[in-house]
């Protein structure tokens, strides 16, 4: 009975509030899907060697001659 005095916002109005949050909530959750999915699908290309190599001569993990030697190395 004491359900029945509650104002609601009138008839069905409860329900509508939680269709309001579940569609809320689903449209959250798609673009948290689709967000990672773009960041992960960046992550798929494979780097060549010559990019790697390129990237730790970049990050001085190699000398240039070590670059040069191991740049030659890969062009044969």
């Amino acid at each position: 009975m004491w359900l029945s005095q509650m104002n609601w916002g009138g008839h069905m109005g409860g329900w509508m509030w939680f269709g309001w949050f579940g569609g809320a909530l689903a449209a959250v959750l798609i673009i948290l899907v689709v967000l990672r999915s773009m960041r992960q699908g960046g992550d798929q290309r494979q780097e060549t060697p010559e990019e790697e190599l390129k990237r730790r001569y970049a990050r001085g993990e190699i000398s240039e001659a070590e670059y040069e030697h191991r740049l030659e190395e890969l062009r044969k």
